[in-house]
């Protein structure tokens, strides 16, 4: 997924030049002009932060361009899963076609030492999942725990939260979240 060409499209689309949006949300215009050009590959909190300069959700960023199909279909191919990840961690969004979704589910694959950013994600919801593969360090909060296959989590998605793949491998998780943010 080309998220510098989407992210320049969705840019232009509402009139904003990158030193107007840079301004927005209290980066340098440089900034903008790399992650267009894919020299730099933001965090998903730090593309969160860029799109509600625009404004534009998650959701509208990653599937605004995508067939949607027949939208009674409750079903999903593993190849109608569009990956809506960025910086290295696969986010595979189940759902895309049904229109006004009030949650969003992914299964996620997180290579080993991914994590999701030095800066906590908190935003409004909540949100739950289980490890199905791996060993993910889960930071809600100032509580701490690694969880392995079988075990999940949930939580107020504002409290200041991190995901990080502490194990040798991918770590899979299939997580639920409330409202939806892809």
């Amino acid at each position: 997924m080309d998220i510098g060409a989407r992210l320049q499209q969705a840019r232009k689309a509402q009139g904003l030049s990158q030193r107007e949006l840079a301004k927005r949300v209290g980066v340098t215009n440089s900034t903008i002009s790399l992650i267009e050009q894919n020299k730099v590959s933001p965090s998903v909190s730090s593309l969160k932060k860029v799109l509600d300069g625009i404004p534009i959700s998650l959701a509208d960023f990653f599937t605004h361009d995508l067939d949607l199909g027949a939208s009674d279909a409750p079903f999903y191919a593993a190849d109608e899963l569009p990956d809506v990840g960025s910086d290295g961690i696969h986010y595979f969004l189940v759902g895309k076609r049904r229109p006004q979704r009030r949650m969003c589910i992914l299964r996620e694959v997180m290579p080993a030492g991914s994590d999701t950013g030095e800066s906590m994600l908190r935003h409004d919801g909540e949100e739950g999942g289980v490890i199905v593969a791996g060993e993910v360090e889960v930071t809600v909060g100032g509580q701490v725990r690694v969880l392995r296959a079988g075990e999940g989590y949930y939580f107020e998605s504002r409290i200041a939260h991190r995901f990080r793949n502490v194990g040798a491998g991918d770590a899979v998780i299939v997580s639920a979240n409330t409202p939806a943010t892809f």
